[in-house]
């Protein structure tokens, strides 16, 4: 009796023991925990997926960031945090599970810091990181192929309306708190928003996906959506604007009646930058850590801005006196800006400009990189509401190539936009930059999601930076006029170095911040006028660009002093970004790595 229950009791150990699961090894906990944060910052913020091509996330809705559900996702960070900390790193040396850690790791630092700065309570932003252009810009690419997808597409529209409530609510939750945006951004945000009321419903970027499709009992539907609750919507926020918020440069007045009285407060004497709201300064810090990966000091970033500055404008000055004949550039600049000689006649030819630089870009890459991908970019104007954002941005297209990336030209008043600087945009946003920089991401399988989808603005603005240099080298410039707005360009970087800290942490002015931009760069004042309420509305991440394409510039001087006859251009820029989303401490690492691999032959 006695050996029979021990063989019964032993069959049951057995079967117990094979049917445990066995624990996950650090490298699966890794993966895990990264692919769980690349797809749930998704889930909550479907809005941004736009940018980056990510495949999976919802299609039916927008994201809720209510306090409740905010706190919810505060806590799922705080977790994996805490998940990564409890691995130990060193076993994972040499392995991709390591690159996937220390990026995904930093990210989740990064964002735990800038809790400080509650945006959520006063991000009233005039750029892409204000709701309107998030959503538009995400309603512009949604699939209404087939059925399932135009129901998507219904869901999400009949979500904008709970959306713009929660941002309402957001706001007023700042105002009882004491964090407001600037009164400028206040106004321009009031002037998109009325444009996008006043624009006929047909014509409307809110019915994108309706002018996009053959099913009129879906383009029926669609359009009573877009009038019956998002027109509302849109208008309820205006007025909440115009009636109920107080700018950050008008804190102790009570209400403002009418948008006409806040652009009265836009005057010289006002403050815009985050050092206005609580915790201003430790908001700055922790922005710019966010957006570059460094921890910077705000006044060593503003003085090595004067000192770029000054560097910058020695090249410039040569050009002035060998093409323009002159040694006065900042007549120079007013002459660029004013000219017609040097401006456009049109939407339609700034458009022919752009893109001919474009194609000139995408012809010469195969000689400087290794893998170019076969995935295309189109040109196209921003709309109409954005009119004051100027610049230009770039989407992703889809990480399957079926859809090609898009860059976005600002037009607004084509007679006020200078030449100068259009074609080292160009090659910033398409070739050799943001199209095939995040083409070559999305596209390697190999990577971790964490990589291909989720980027960090040091890198990601520094490689684009360093491009419009590398178009130099490449030859892609088609004048001398163009290669001054290659620097005047850099200028500009180097101005967001003096500029970003001064309104936020310094106490610059907009006025002071604007005059600054125009001593020093070549860009008209409604460019420079946009720029500067983009800085305001987003704390430090225009530092992240000159910082991202210096340190580029300094691993390629590292790798040519090394390597030396060995150095091949093609095989350092395919390692820059072979790894998709990296910090530039990772980057400078995984340089010096190729550098070793490359001595030795391998």
């Amino acid at each position: 009796m006695y050996y029979k229950f021990l063989i019964i009791f032993t069959a049951l150990m057995v079967a117990a023991s094979c049917s445990r699961e066995p624990e996950a090894t650090d490298a699966q906990k890794v993966n895990a925990i990264a692919a769980d944060f690349v797809d749930g910052y998704y889930q909550q913020y479907p809005e941004e997926v736009y940018e980056v091509g990510y495949p999976d996330a919802p299609s039916d809705r927008f994201g809720d960031h209510s306090p409740k559900v905010r706190a919810a996702w505060d806590a799922r960070i705080d977790d994996w945090l805490d998940a990564l900390d409890d691995i130990d790193i060193a076993e994972l040396d040499g392995t991709p599970e390591a690159v996937a850690y220390v990026f995904t790791r930093e990210r989740l630092q990064t964002i735990v810091d800038r809790r400080i700065c509650k945006m959520d309570w006063w991000n009233v932003s005039p750029t892409w990181t204000g709701w309107q252009y998030s959503i538009i810009s995400t309603l512009a690419s949604q699939p209404v192929n087939t059925a399932e997808q135009r129901d998507a597409a219904l869901d999400r529209a009949a979500d904008i309306e709970r959306f713009i409530e929660t941002e309402i609510a957001n706001l007023q939750v700042g105002l009882d708190k004491g964090y407001t945006a600037p009164t400028s951004n206040v106004v321009a945000v009031i002037e998109q928003i009325s444009t996008l009321i006043d624009t006929p419903l047909d014509e409307s970027p809110f019915s994108s996906p309706a002018t996009r499709s053959d099913d009129q009992a879906f383009k029926t539907e669609y359009r009573k959506i877009v009038e019956s609750e998002i027109q509302p919507a849109l208008i309820a926020y205006r007025d909440f604007l115009i009636n109920d918020y107080d700018g950050r440069d008008a804190i102790g007045v009570a209400s403002r009646p009418n948008r006409e009285f806040l652009a009265d407060q836009n005057s010289e004497s006002n403050s815009i930058g985050a050092a206005g709201n609580p915790n201003g300064e430790a908001c700055y810090r922790a922005s710019v850590r966010y957006w570059s990966s460094l921890p910077m000091d705000p006044m060593k970033i503003h003085r090595a801005g004067l000192s770029e500055m000054s560097r910058i404008q020695t090249e410039m000055l040569s050009i002035a006196k060998n093409h323009f004949g002159t040694d006065d550039l900042q007549g120079l600049f007013e002459e660029l800006r004013n000219n017609p000689e040097y401006t456009f006649e049109s939407e339609e030819q700034m458009l022919d400009y752009v893109k001919a630089a474009v194609a000139r870009g995408r012809q010469a890459v195969p000689d400087w990189f290794g893998y170019v991908p076969d995935v295309d970019v189109v040109v196209i104007p921003s709309p109409a509401y954005e009119k004051d954002s100027g610049g230009g941005f770039y989407s992703s297209g889809s990480s399957d190539g079926s859809r090609p990336g898009t860059y976005q030209v600002g037009t607004y008043n084509p007679q006020g936009i200078s030449r100068a600087g259009q074609e080292s945009t160009a090659f910033h946003e398409s070739y050799p930059g943001h199209h095939l920089q995040i083409s070559i991401a999305l596209l390697n399988e190999s990577l971790h999601p964490v990589q291909r989808y989720m980027h960090i603005s040091g890198t990601a603005e520094g490689w684009a930076l360093y491009s419009e240099r590398l178009a130099d080298e490449m030859g892609l410039y088609s004048s001398e006029l163009a290669r001054l707005g290659m620097l005047s360009n850099e200028a500009y970087r180097a101005a967001r170095l003096v500029v970003d800290p001064g309104i936020h942490v310094l106490g610059w002015t907009r006025e002071q911040a604007i005059g600054y931009m125009l001593q020093n760069t070549a860009e008209g004042y409604d460019s420079v006028s946009g720029e500067v309420d983009r800085y305001a509305a987003v704390p430090g991440q225009a530092t992240s660009y000159l910082v991202g394409s210096l340190e580029i510039q300094r691993l390629r001087r590292h790798a040519e002093s090394i390597l030396g006859d060995k150095f091949d251009i093609r095989a350092f820029h395919d390692r820059i970004l072979a790894d998709g989303s990296v910090t530039l401490p990772m980057l400078a690492a995984s340089t010096d790595a190729w550098i070793q691999a490359e001595l030795a032959g391998n």
